[in-house]
């Protein structure tokens, strides 16, 4: 019988905000991964272990949910002003696809260092100490990430005291801009609300019709209010993953909504775009115990929130998540910005399933259209293991 040898590819296993992926300069790819198309997702399915109709990934470097599987590419950029380029993966669990459609705002804090640390930035532009900016372009999205990446003797330093809720351990902080952050996708080019309205009405199926915002910033997000929908926003993993029907209704929340956002033209095309968009429930202040037994106060926090990703409720938030929801706080009349106290907000506080985070973001209005020139938030980044990853040539 002969048997395929194992193909091996240099790759980085990296941690960024709340989230880990595999990193691979776009120059290491077998040729034929290095262009888009059915040999790259392939590649990158099988590095990752999916599908796996166990659910598990024992099988590559996935970790079974939708925070570790996750891969990025990264490549010197030929765009003006601009040091690298950044394609995201969002790869499916159980089904045979990578999701190609949005970026990973935590996974974006973990880009500058690895650039950095791979010869793909100019070194004139790295200090000895200091804080190296590196220009990203985010090639999903169309659009630009500056990361503010400290330095130290020459080389990315990793610790530090940083501490972000959802991450175990405290890191060096990595502060990210998310320049411009209005979604450009689909239906909705450049457009903050595709709708063109702060507030929808949309009719949902068996819910009847809810209140929603539905925004383009970091990534095409809908907001519901908790109390609509049966919940209070301190609500932990448990209390929805392991509901069947919760998780039903808000897959029909998210596809009726894809499809007034524009992101979609029929239902059925939501099942094959599970990384966007986004669905979130927000609610007003209250004390809650975080999943690592902190205790949040109503006090410490302006609003309440939780947002589902590939299909479950996330362990912390989304970094393009929190670009939305920062955005959406930062425009009077939104849910979020109610949800926050209403008025004038240029950063909010919100807590989490793991914690709080704090997320600014600049939003004017223009001609009656809402601009938003740059969203800002705090990550850290660590590489956990780097060498070369291996998988089955076939």
């Amino acid at each position: 019988m002969k048997h395929a040898p194992q193909i091996s590819i240099p790759a980085t296993y990296m941690r960024g905000g709340t989230s880990k992926g595999v990193f691979f300069r776009l120059q290491d790819l077998p040729v034929a991964a290095q262009t888009p198309g059915a040999e790259r997702d392939a590649l990158l399915l099988r590095v990752i272990g999916s599908p796996d109709h166990y659910g598990k990934q024992i099988d590559g470097m996935g970790g079974a949910t939708s925070s570790t599987s996750k891969t990025v590419i990264v490549t010197t950029s030929m765009r003006p002003d601009h040091d690298v380029d950044y394609l995201f993966g969002q790869v499916s669990i159980d089904k045979p696809f990578v999701d190609w459609s949005g970026n990973c705002g935590n996974l974006s804090a973990a880009v500058g260092p690895f650039a950095i640390s791979n010869g793909l930035v100019d070194a004139n532009r790295v200090p000895r100490d200091g804080v190296a900016v590196v220009r990203i372009w985010q090639a999903n999205i169309g659009k630009t990430i500056v990361a503010h990446v400290p330095i130290t003797n020459g080389a990315v330093q990793e610790t530090g005291d940083f501490e972000l809720d959802g991450v175990t351990f405290p890191a060096a902080e990595v502060q990210l801009e998310f320049m411009d952050p209005a979604a450009a996708d689909d239906g909705a080019v450049g457009s903050v609300f595709p709708t063109g309205n702060l507030v929808d009405d949309l009719d949902v199926p068996g819910l009847g019709t809810l209140k929603a915002t539905m925004i383009n910033a970091g990534i095409p997000t809908i907001f519901v209010n908790a109390g609509a929908i049966g919940y209070t926003g301190t609500e932990l993993q448990d209390a929805i993953n392991g509901d069947a029907k919760a998780l039903a209704m808000f897959e029909t929340i998210r596809a009726h909504g894809a499809m007034r956002m524009g992101l979609i033209k029929h239902l059925d095309e939501a099942a094959t775009r599970q990384h966007t968009p986004k669905v979130a429930f927000v609610a007003r202040p209250a004390d809650y115990t975080a999943s690592s037994g902190k205790r949040v106060a109503a006090a410490d926090i302006d609003l309440l929130v939780r947002a589902l990703s590939m299909g479950k409720l996330h362990h912390a938030m989304m970094g393009t998540a929190a670009v939305a929801i920062g955005t959406a706080a930062a425009i009077p009349g939104t849910l979020v910005n109610l949800a926050a106290g209403g008025g004038a907000l240029k950063a909010v506080r919100f807590g989490h399933p793991s914690g709080t985070l704090r997320v600014g973001a600049e939003a004017t209005r223009v001609d009656g259209e809402w601009t938003v020139t740059k969203a800002i938030m705090s990550r850290s980044a660590r590489v956990l293991m780097e060498g070369r990853v291996r998988v089955p040539a076939a």
